[in-house]
């Protein structure tokens, strides 16, 4: 906060102020490199704090790497010698007081000291990490040592970007400090998820991982967490219904009003992050809940649902819980066992759900009563975080085919058969790899979003001194439409049949799995794009290549995604999946935005 000496800056003063006396206004930004300031006051006027925030990213951006590592070596260690000399400027002081890094012990200042050594010999510049951490108010010596024992192994090209993606987050984490600004809606859902998390299943919990599958005990004590949050924010009817989605409905002032459907899944993967799904439950719940502090009602209604089911981890039942929203339950799910031989009926009869085809039917809704569906989401991926953009609005939610198959071939023995007249299983899948490869990176270039996988490749009882006479493998392609990814399929298994009639080997694949391409509402789009924009921030529209909760509603309703940026080069599926509450503010915010669009056309 700003301290108690001056008032807080605002924006008005900053825009309006001569460039020099606006640049002294931010003095101390980015550590002993003030001509980012200086040349983003050339932009000015700033229509918001995240407008001046972008602005700065986009400067450095411009002045390329060497610039980029100049800035990296102005700053000091963590742990280091400017802070035992005390040299180090008032902000890092603070920041470094925060994180308790000023109050080591012998063996952990040594082991930082190392650390810091090694990282500097690899990389030619210093180790940085925004010490103050994504919630602003401190991380651990726990949390920044491991941090550094991991990206000490990191790629030049990773740690350059990690470096530069931290010191734009401790320059915001100044700006704030500066502007008396605390992101208070933000750090509420960083919060939720936070405690959220405490609830793991058997196995992980004592290993410190996150994994909350169907109907366990650690999912149930989630749903109870979620739907006593929601009575708490001010929900009007909170319920639990057949397949253990938690419903929150917040009613709207006029009854004929169609309602607003949103939410995500609180499930998750094994050994998985604290923000998938789950971010796109509680950002509509902040909202609803600022609704209700200040007794405001929409003229439509807010129905906030929390998917039971999305990651289909303890049964083969993938988008389990908004399925049901669909009427797209499978029956034959109620017999599916799970590892422990418990059947979903015997799962859903413990945990008190009524387990019955007549009761699940009772969740699907009638599309005619809804205005469309909007989901809020992590990235989970790298490209809000390459582009120093918090948010991103979503075209579509990219179609994908599965397969897996086997090419056979003759295995022989590796010294004596020639080269020439080998029948070589794995090469012949490795062929097709980087075949795949390369057809998905045609479209790729052209911004077309297709992303191709072979994520299984192995030789059974393969031996070092024979060839291959059996490779399996597997397929993933996915694309923004079913035309273009119906494209790279042809191709692809057009491929494998000419390799393999080449090579004289044989295949088989079976497909198995197939989801259409699920395009956002150009409608729905749209409002998403005006509440970035009114945030201050650039408007980027890029598909996504995962699959979501609103895949499945799109089959009945209008849908459209936000993303929000994930720090760690926004991995995904992985204990360091995070985001900030900065970037979890900006996600309220344009909710609120949204719901004030849909409010002026009801």
């Amino acid at each position: 906060m700003a301290s108690s000496s001056s008032a807080p800056l605002t924006l008005a003063r900053l825009n309006t102020a001569p460039p020099d006396v606006a640049a002294k206004m931010l003095d101390g930004l980015y550590e002993h490199t003030p001509w980012i300031v200086g040349q983003a006051m050339a932009h000015r006027p700033f229509k918001t704090l995240a407008h001046l925030k972008h602005t700065l990213t986009v400067v450095l951006d411009e002045a390329g790497d060497e610039a980029k590592k100049t800035l990296i070596r102005a700053h000091p260690e963590l742990a280091g010698k400017a802070m035992v000399s005390h040299t180090l400027t008032a902000e890092s002081t603070n920041e470094q007081l925060k994180a308790g890094l000023t109050q080591c012990s012998h063996e952990e200042f040594a082991l930082i000291q190392k650390l810091n050594a090694d990282y500097n010999a690899k990389f030619g510049w210093p180790f940085i990490l925004a010490v103050r951490g994504p919630r602003g108010v401190g991380l651990s010596k726990q949390h920044i040592i491991a941090t550094l024992q991991r990206r000490v192994h990191g790629h030049p090209d990773f740690e350059l970007q990690e470096c530069i993606r931290n010191i734009h987050r401790i320059a915001e984490i100044r700006l704030n400090d500066k502007f008396g600004l605390e992101p208070t809606l933000g750090q509420d859902v960083w919060d939720w998820q936070e405690q959220l998390a405490r609830h793991t299943d058997p196995g992980y919990a004592e290993l410190g991982q996150l994994t909350v599958t169907y109907l366990t005990n650690a999912h149930r004590a989630c749903a109870q967490d979620i739907a006593g949050w929601m009575r708490g924010c001010g929900f009007d009817n909170v319920e639990i219904d057949a397949v253990g989605n938690v419903v929150g409905i917040y009613k709207g002032s006029d009854p004929a009003t169609k309602t607003l459907l949103t939410g995500s899944h609180y499930d998750s993967v094994r050994n998985g992050g604290k923000y998938d799904g789950r971010l796109g439950i509680f950002v509509p719940m902040a909202c609803v809940r600022e609704l209700h502090k200040e007794g405001k009602r929409l003229p439509f209604g807010i129905e906030v649902v929390a998917f039971a089911e999305e990651e289909g981890q303890r049964y083969k039942a993938t988008f389990l819980g908004s399925g049901a929203l669909t009427g797209s339950f499978d029956p034959a799910w109620l017999d599916q066992l799970d590892t422990d031989g418990i059947s979903m009926r015997q799962a859903m009869q413990t945990a008190g759900l009524p387990a019955t085809l007549d009761a699940i039917a009772t969740c699907r809704r009638d599309p005619a009563q809804y205005l469309g569906f909007v989901e809020v989401h992590i990235e989970q991926g790298p490209v809000l975080n390459e582009l120093n953009l918090p948010l991103g609005v979503v075209t579509s939610i990219n179609g994908s085919v599965r397969y897996v198959g086997e090419v056979t071939g003759q295995a022989s023995h590796a010294g004596t058969t020639p080269m020439a007249r080998r029948r070589d299983a794995a090469c012949a899948v490795a062929e097709l790899a980087l075949y795949l490869e390369a057809r998905a990176g045609q479209d790729a270039q052209h911004g077309e979003g297709v992303v191709a996988t072979m994520g299984q490749l192995n030789v059974p009882n393969g031996s070092i001194n024979v060839v291959p006479g059996a490779c399996r493998f597997s397929l993933d392609i996915r694309a923004p439409n079913d035309a273009q990814r119906h494209a790279v399929e042809a191709d692809v298994l057009q491929q494998l049949q000419a390799i393999c009639t080449r090579r004289g080997v044989s295949f088989s694949l079976e497909e198995t799995m197939r989801a259409s391409a699920a395009p956002s509402a150009p409608a729905l789009q749209a409002r998403w794009e005006q509440a970035v924009a009114a945030t201050g921030l650039p408007v980027h529209r890029m598909p996504s290549g995962a699959g979501h909760d609103a895949m499945k509603l799109h089959d009945t309703m209008p849908q459209a995604m936000l993303f929000v940026r994930g720090e760690n080069s926004g991995i995904s599926h992985n204990p360091l999946e995070s985001s900030t509450a900065d970037d979890m503010q900006l996600a309220v915010d344009a909710f609120a935005h949204l719901l004030l669009q849909q409010l002026a056309t009801s």
